[in-house]
């Protein structure tokens, strides 16, 4: 699994992406337009929680023992990944991708209107 380091570089990349500690230290949160599209710690070992479509989310805790329903979260809306040899890369990152346009893609108009094109 990617460090914690680089999970926090290519969340905090996303474009008009706001990383925030609105549940206190040691939790950081991703958002876009005010909205949150990932969770994830800031020290320690790494994981991450994302919002998902309730779909992809039972397919993807069907395929990786690493992906479980979302911690502290709507467990249909959210995943939790943790470190895995098994889960590769490449699928995080694109996880991490459709969290970030299915958040975005819900948000108003008038909050469109003010991120920048993607």
């Amino acid at each position: 699994m990617l460090s914690l380091a680089d999970l926090h570089a290519r969340l905090a990349a996303k474009p008009a992406a706001v990383r925030e500690s609105p549940f206190g230290p040691g939790v950081l949160t991703f958002k876009i337009g005010g909205k949150m599209f990932a969770i994830c710690p800031e020290t320690g070992e790494a994981s991450l929680t994302l919002k998902v479509d309730p779909f992809l989310s039972e397919l993807m805790r069907e395929q990786y023992r690493a992906i479980t329903p979302g911690y502290h979260t709507d467990k249909r809306h959210w995943i939790t990944i943790r470190q895995d040899a098994d889960l590769p890369d490449a699928e995080i990152e694109r996880l991490i991708d459709h969290a970030y346009d299915l958040v975005r893609a819900k948000l108003t108009k008038a909050v469109k209107a003010t991120l920048p094109p993607l």
